[in-house]
């Protein structure tokens, strides 16, 4: 099967290395000329997965239309607020090309539209099948063959032969590939755990202890379950690879920017200044905004993710806000996520 991976970061890299050497044809697509120069000659992307070398079968390729022609399926390897634009250069160099899915790699909200990604894929390039591949994946790990196990969804549309097609062509000795047909769920959760990600980090920043990271983390995929079935989605998808797998990856991951931008705010540094000449992609930094915005406008109560919403974009200390989920009404468990934390 022909695959073309769009986005040479460390995800796009290291899937496009799994899959080289997994026997897939695959042609990894930069974004900048001068960084698929660099990876033809050097072999290796020094710059987001050092020490990984690039298999001798993995094509690169600057020009996108010679990238897409006649493949099978696209990866969308960027982050999700640049997936939109993504997709515009795309549908601009198609051509006759009509790959049989296009897979979106991101984990996040569109600011404003509140789109999840198959839905971005879905509104630039409606002739096409839309889907999402995710799960708790480090690249680095993935990129030097260590077990994984991820879940690809798909759209309605999509042929259910093609998908599991697909499915096996992802899959190994390395990386098993399950499939769900609960698309938003899938998303959803991929994009939500990046924010509680932020939220341990926080406790890990303030040293909270191992006891306040194991209750955030349980209230947290309460929160993801009630948030995501909400907005469409099936409450057995959480506690799968794309939710609770995903959430548990993330929060205790030293690789996780999330969990690491959320350590170093509670180490007392501040938002701007980390943001300030970042190479790599927080994405649960504007995700929190997406779905603040979007909790606001169906009046769901979500307060985790509230109080990340007031640590980035309001200036509250974090201790405030761990203060302040601390001290809310008491409630009584249940085993049901739709009581109200």
């Amino acid at each position: 099967m022909k695959f073309t991976v769009i986005g040479a970061g460390a995800w796009g890299t290291a899937f496009a290395v799994h899959l080289a050497r997994n026997g897939q044809v695959v042609t990894l697509v930069p974004r900048r000329a001068e960084q698929a120069a660099m990876l033809t000659s050097t072999r290796e992307n020094s710059e987001y997965l050092p020490g990984v070398a690039l298999p001798p079968s993995l094509r690169i390729d600057h020009d996108l239309f010679a990238g897409l022609a006649e493949t099978d399926v696209v990866l969308l390897a960027c982050p999700s607020q640049a997936l939109r634009e993504t997709c515009e250069r795309m549908k601009a160099h198609l051509g006759a090309s009509k790959p049989g899915l296009v897979v979106s790699l991101a984990k996040g909200l569109e600011l404003d539209t509140y789109l999840r990604p198959s839905q971005v894929i879905a509104h630039i390039l409606p002739h096409l099948n839309a889907g999402s591949l995710t799960g708790p994946t480090n690249a680095a790990e993935v990129a030097r063959g260590l077990p994984a196990a991820m879940v690809l969804a798909a759209g309605e549309a999509a042929p259910a032969q093609e998908v599991r097609d697909v499915q096996a062509a992802l899959s190994g000795a390395t990386l098993r590939v399950y499939t769900s047909d609960d698309l938003p769920g899938v998303e959803f959760g991929g994009s939500l755990k990046n924010i509680y990600a932020i939220a341990a980090g926080c406790c890990d920043g303030l040293k909270l202890g191992d006891n306040s990271r194991a209750a955030l983390l349980t209230r947290a995929l309460a929160e993801m379950v009630r948030v995501g079935v909400t907005l469409g989605a099936r409450p057995e998808t959480f506690y799968g690879l794309s939710g609770f797998g995903d959430l548990v990856a993330t929060c205790h991951g030293a690789w996780s920017r999330n969990r690491e931008f959320g350590f170093e705010l509670g180490m007392g540094k501040s938002v701007a200044a980390l943001m300030q000449g970042r190479r790599t992609v927080v994405e649960g930094y504007k995700t929190t905004q997406s779905f603040h915005g979007l909790c606001l406008e169906k009046g769901m109560d979500a307060p985790i993710l509230t109080e990340i919403y007031g640590i980035l974009f309001e200036n509250k200390p974090p201790a405030n806000a761990i203060r302040a989920l601390m001290t809310r009404s008491l409630k009584r468990e249940t085993g049901s996520p739709f009581m109200r934390s």
